[in-house]
């Protein structure tokens, strides 16, 4: 889908479908919308005073467009109250209307948008807000499917914004193009985790991270089992002792400062999670293909960031691995050591995220990493405690969790902090080595927490426990059903306020 920006009259445009705006509460039509009234013969204005259109929030409408129009049809959508107006709900709002223009086929589209955008306050954001919405909600995973009837018939060709002027339509084009990188790198994550695991195995995710690097310019590299162990990767590579799929630990590198330390972005890729030696319930478990969603978002962050040029350095790693049983598979009560040889006592091997990140901490630290920032589904508790509407995040640093929660607010990706207290380690202390992997059952989220924090030392360190929100139910707003994405956005836009000018 193409989106463009334009200025002057909507009807100039070639399109198949004029989008037009209407307020809630409005009793009188302005701009576009007054001038498709017009071209229509009153229609619009007629069906506002009889009810037929209020202009609430997510409503839309549609009409045949009359022969004096170029176009096959208009569509009225409703912004809700302009004094209610924000990104978050433009964002959304975007993404309820493009799935609507798909099922009307609506092809080539010209929208108008200059009240919506102007009720947000900054053009430019609100464009962004709005190409997000447009990406995010178009989004599909039909790969699978070989019957050209279970595909969806309809298409959005291109969307044109158009505005009142060259100058707006500038600021909005802009705002058009950053939306729109950081859409597609979500939906990149979501492709990686929604692909079945047979179809994403390390291996698999390793390849599709090299043809990023190649595609925008990135440093990639992957550790292979041997080198791995030469660096003294035991926590990481105990989760795949009992796995035949050769183990990915994979780092890429976006030099955008120079000298400067990088801010270490780390994924949990665990590509298939089995539960290993303790092994899940078999309900459900299809869903543990996107165990690996950590890894998934950070490497689409890694797309949007060589996109964008940020003036940073950034390290993403992703150490990718089943976690599967076997005679080979580290069995409970086995100690390993991590990378900076603190010993791990491995009381329950379904809790393996816990121990693929502190290598990845660990190789991060070596980096000289001048914050880190990791991502994972790590736990069932967190999914009790927050639902499916935000992720929790343990910080060691008040000023890099401001600026998590800054980035989290722009990108509508919404987060919870929660504590950090030491009395919380001592749920993970072992009789036989230094920590113990899993804790009883009592704030369960926190003892992982702490367990990662053993690794981090004195660097600012972030986690983001994403396990209840790693996926939707049903489509809402920029939301489809499936596999989320969530953090991409949030993760690039930290970068970005990192930058250097």
């Amino acid at each position: 889908m193409e989106l463009t920006s334009a200025s002057g009259s909507i009807l100039e445009q070639r399109a198949d479908s004029y989008v037009v705006p209407l307020t809630e509460g409005s009793r009188r039509l302005s701009g576009a919308t007054a001038e498709v009234n017009t071209r229509s013969g009153g229609a619009i204005a007629r069906m506002l005073r009889d009810g037929l259109v209020r202009g609430r929030n997510g409503e839309i409408t549609v009409l045949p467009a009359l022969g004096r129009m170029r176009g096959k049809r208009i569509v009225i959508v409703g912004t809700g109250r302009a004094e209610q107006a924000t990104a978050d709900r433009l964002r959304s709002l975007a993404g309820t209307l493009v799935r609507r223009l798909r099922d009307l086929d609506a092809g080539r589209v010209a929208l108008a948008a200059q009240a919506p955008l102007a009720a947000v306050g900054s053009t430019e954001v609100a464009a962004e807000a709005l190409a997000e919405g447009l990406v995010l909600g178009g989004y599909l995973f039909d790969r699978h499917r070989t019957r050209e009837e279970d595909r969806p018939k309809g298409i959005v060709r291109s969307v044109t914004v158009v505005t009142a002027s060259a100058r707006q339509a500038q600021a909005v084009g802009r705002g058009l193009e950053r939306g729109r990188i950081l859409g597609e790198a979500t939906n990149e994550a979501r492709d990686l985790e929604n692909e079945p695991a047979n179809h994403m195995t390390p291996t698999d995710v390793a390849s599709h991270a090299l043809e990023l690097a190649d595609d925008v310019g990135l440093e990639c590299t992957v550790i292979e089992r041997a080198e791995a162990e030469r660096l003294g990767m035991g926590s990481y590579l105990s989760v795949a002792a009992g796995s035949v799929q050769p183990p990915k630990f994979i780092v890429l590198r976006y030099r955008g400062a120079g000298r400067a330390r990088p801010l270490a972005l780390i994924g949990k890729g665990i590509t298939f999670d089995s539960g290993g030696i303790s092994l899940k319930p078999g309900a459900g478990m299809e869903a543990m293909k996107a165990d690996m969603s950590g890894a998934a978002t950070v490497i689409g962050a890694m797309r949007a960031i060589g996109r964008l040029q940020p003036r940073v350095n950034v390290l993403a790693i992703a150490p990718c691995t089943e976690n599967m049983p076997g005679g080979s598979a580290t069995k409970p009560g086995d100690v390993v050591y991590a990378m900076d040889g603190q010993s791990i006592e491995v009381i329950n091997t379904d809790a393996e995220g816990r121990l693929v990140l502190a290598d990845g901490i660990a190789y991060a630290r070596q980096e000289r990493a001048s914050a880190i920032v990791d991502v994972a589904t790590l736990t069932g508790a967190m999914s009790v405690a927050l639902g499916n509407v935000r992720a929790g995040v343990f910080a060691s640093n008040n000023r890099l969790y401001t600026d998590l929660e800054r980035a989290a607010a722009a990108a509508g990706e919404r987060l919870w902090r929660f504590p950090l207290d030491e009395e919380y380690a001592q749920g993970i202390r072992s009789d036989v080595a230094d920590v113990k992997n899993v804790g009883g059952r009592a704030a369960g989220s926190i003892t992982a927490a702490k367990f990662l924090q053993r690794f981090v030392g004195d660097t600012p360190w972030a986690h983001r426990d994403i396990a209840g929100v790693m996926s939707v139910s049903s489509d809402k707003g920029e939301w489809v059903k499936g596999s989320s994405g969530i953090p991409v956005r949030t993760l690039v836009r930290l970068a970005l306020g990192r930058s250097r000018g």
